[in-house]
């Protein structure tokens, strides 16, 4: 076996209310993937920062081969060779390729920037990768997936020996998912240590060669992944059994409630489709096919240039969120962080936010039916805070979600679009979201659901339509979707 590069013995941190780490433990081996696992909340980001040096340990040992070091900053880490590439990538978009590798390290010549050197190692650097991407090309530029390859670069870079990855994936392409794993294998290879932290069960068995688990902050198991059955460790991580995980059954009616004509705007052109009471639509397409424009735009945060938007039969004037919210359509962001919270404002303040005028009276805000209609939304939806006063940026992201969809289902909307609702957050969070979605269609509510999920999407939908580069290429009932016709429709108009 490898030699253990990285341990951390009895690891505890406390945020003001919060015990967020206790007694926590990790053994890392060189060139081996290690998966950390635990629900959101779990105290994994919590962990990571304390590695990385973003965040200072109150407790415990932290050794690096054998010896025990002291990490007090992010520059202490990088020191000791420990990167981490945070799941909300960091780097200057209007600098290049080059420029962000060698980002706070750059070459210089007495008081002169190396540029050209700085290019052609950047090139040698993305060759060794197999990654094709111009070193002179700006950030801003790039797909996602390609900012994120920068990010490993930038890592390995700098002599990396432990590279800490926090949900990688979740804004990737299946396509560009092989990309990184072959590039993780690279760095296997290299004796590069991996943390991986991920929802995702299929790449926990793919990828890992180890799998540790947490729950509520402390330390639950380690073991070989060929050890682990998924239902198995599902259960470590929640502390129950979660026996339907996609609990839908209803039957949606044949009343049609909702339908959009010939929409037209900025990346998408001529959509129609049609929504019943009760019914989940399912909206599959690969990353920049158009599906969340759309949804931005019926929601009226982005112009229409043209087409109709029809609710129960009455054709509606959408010019602003507010104007959708008002006539019965809610919408929950993909970006949580960014559009569906304030992040600074309380657990309060972002569940009430859209319906504020309901607990006012003069132009005063009742405060104290504010904080019951709060407290109930928070015991409701089983939300993880010590209180309603908590600034939501402390929570995790399985909670903002909620706080997020708490926020909009208090509108009281008919239609409801949600925008890769289970994206970031872990199998019990999902498990959650998964039952209220079915709970709001039994109750009448239409439902479309954009996600780049397939097992959600095959086992969440009553139809799928399917876009690619701005159109609708395929409608499907959900008896005949697959992931392979799917597909297809989601590559019709490249290949034709």
């Amino acid at each position: 076996m490898s030699q253990i590069v990285l341990e951390l013995k009895g690891i505890s941190k406390t945020f003001p209310g919060v015990k967020a780490l206790n007694e926590m433990q990790l053994q890392v081996y060189a060139g081996e993937v290690h998966a950390l696992m635990g629900e959101n909340g779990a105290g994994k980001s919590t962990l990571m920062n304390i590695i990385n040096g973003s965040y200072q340990k109150d407790s415990g040992e932290i050794y690096m081969d054998g010896r025990l070091v002291e990490i007090r900053s992010i520059n202490d880490a990088a020191a000791l060779g420990i990167s981490m590439i945070h799941q909300e990538l960091n780097y200057v978009p209007a600098l290049t390729v080059a420029d962000n590798i060698f980002l706070g390290r750059e070459l210089v010549s007495g008081k002169w920037l190396q540029k050209q050197k700085m290019l052609e190692q950047a090139q040698k650097l993305l060759d060794e990768m197999e990654i094709h991407l111009d070193p002179a090309s700006k950030m801003c530029d790039l797909s996602v997936s390609q900012q994120q390859m920068v990010e490993i670069i930038r890592a390995v870079s700098n002599n990396a020996r432990v590279l800490i990855m926090d949900e990688p994936t979740s804004a990737i392409t299946s396509e560009e998912v092989e990309v990184l794993f072959r590039i993780i294998d690279k760095l296997k290879k290299k004796d590069v240590a991996i943390i991986y932290i991920t929802h995702k069960m299929d790449e926990v068995f793919r990828i890992a060669d180890r799998v540790t688990v947490m729950r509520d902050g402390c330390y639950i198991s380690s073991f070989p992944r060929e050890q682990l059955e998924e239902t198995s460790l599902i259960s470590m991580m929640v502390g129950r059994e979660i026996k339907n995980m996609f609990p839908k059954s209803n039957t949606p009616t044949t009343e049609e409630f909702f339908r959009v004509e010939h929409l037209t705007g900025g990346r998408f052109t001529d959509i129609s489709f049609s929504l019943n009471r009760g019914e989940i639509l399912g909206v599959a397409g690969l990353m920049g096919a158009g599906r969340t424009e759309i949804m931005r735009a019926i929601f009226g945060l982005d112009p229409l240039t043209a087409g109709t938007i029809t609710m129960n039969g009455k054709v509606l004037r959408i010019r602003s969120s507010r104007d959708a919210l008002d006539q019965g359509i809610g919408y929950v962001s993909e970006d949580r962080r960014s559009v569906g919270l304030v992040l600074g404002m309380t657990v309060r303040d972002n569940i009430t936010m859209s319906n504020l005028s309901q607990y006012c009276r003069h132009s005063w805000i009742r405060h104290k039916e504010e904080k019951r209609v709060a407290d109930e939304q928070i015991r409701e939806f089983s939300i993880k805070t010590p209180s309603a006063e908590q600034i939501a940026a402390n929570l995790s992201g399985g909670n903002q979600q909620k706080i997020v969809l708490s926020k909009t289902l208090l509108c009281q909307p008919e239609v409801i679009i949600l925008d890769e609702p289970t994206r970031g957050i872990d199998v019990g969070a999902k498990s959650e979201i998964y039952k209220l979605m079915t709970q709001l269609a039994e109750e009448g509510k239409a439902i479309i659901m954009i996600s780049s999920d397939m097992p959600e999407l095959l086992r969440l939908s009553d139809r799928v339509i399917v876009m690619c580069e701005g159109h609708v290429t395929g409608e499907l009932d959900i008896s005949e979707a697959t992931q392979e016709s799917i597909m297809t429709y989601a590559t019709k108009r490249e290949e034709g």
